[in-house]
């Protein structure tokens, strides 16, 4: 059976209590216990929570914001950013297998990596705060916003060769993934903005070949 997501955020109906301490400082703690114990990748999902993957996914988006596509990563990427979505669209934790849940993360890869993402959220934490309330304070609402980023994720999916098809939904799932974290509504805001801007540019795009196809056929056809 699907396991319900526990801890602050249960409940479609209750409201969403903040988190007692910052991913950062989450996140150093895991560091310093990785000098001493062996971590699984259990013992990061049981030490952040729900928070884990808004880390993740914020990892998955990342290299996909510079308007260049990224040929062979937006499929697999956009594929794990959709199934993790889904799940939290469902109410429900990200399924994971017990076998890859047991397997030990090397020391030397967790501490780069800890650093690398630190780094990053350390960054969005200066510009995320608890604000705009109305759009993060029930489960029921976290689940209609994961379900814009399973939309973006199935966006990724398709590896389209044009400027800014792969940013506009790295960005949604990036500024929606860091307004869940922090229940910054102006970030969540700001990701449905992105999604419409995204829409937007690919209609335009859409009426520009069309047009351009326009033009083509009356230049051979003379």
């Amino acid at each position: 059976m699907s396991e319900p997501i526990q801890g602050p955020e249960s409940g479609r109906g209750s409201r969403i209590r903040p988190p007692a301490i910052k991913l950062s400082e989450e996140m150093r703690l895991l560091q310093e216990r990785s000098k001493t114990e062996e971590i699984t990748v259990r013992t990061v999902i049981v030490a952040l929570g729900v928070r884990a993957y808004s880390l993740l996914l914020i990892l998955l988006a990342l290299p996909f914001i510079t308007p260049i596509p990224l040929p062979g990563l937006s499929t697999p990427f956009g594929l794990a950013i959709s199934l993790i979505a889904f799940r939290l669209a469902l109410g429900q934790r990200p399924w994971l297998a017990k076998a890859f849940q047991r397997r030990v993360l090397p020391a030397k890869f967790f501490d780069q990596l800890m650093r690398f993402a630190g780094k990053v959220i350390v960054g969005l934490e200066k510009l995320l705060r608890p604000r705009l309330a109305i759009l993060t304070e029930y489960g029921w609402q976290r689940q209609i916003h994961a379900c814009l980023m399973l939309l973006s994720g199935l966006a990724l999916l398709l590896p389209v060769p044009i400027p800014f098809t792969n940013s506009f939904p790295a960005w949604v799932v990036l500024l929606m993934a860091g307004g869940l974290l922090e229940r910054d509504g102006v970030f969540v805001a700001a990701a449905y903005a992105m999604f419409a801007a995204g829409i937007l540019y690919i209609v335009l795009l859409g009426e520009a070949a069309a047009k351009l196809m326009e033009r083509l056929g009356h230049w051979f056809t003379g």
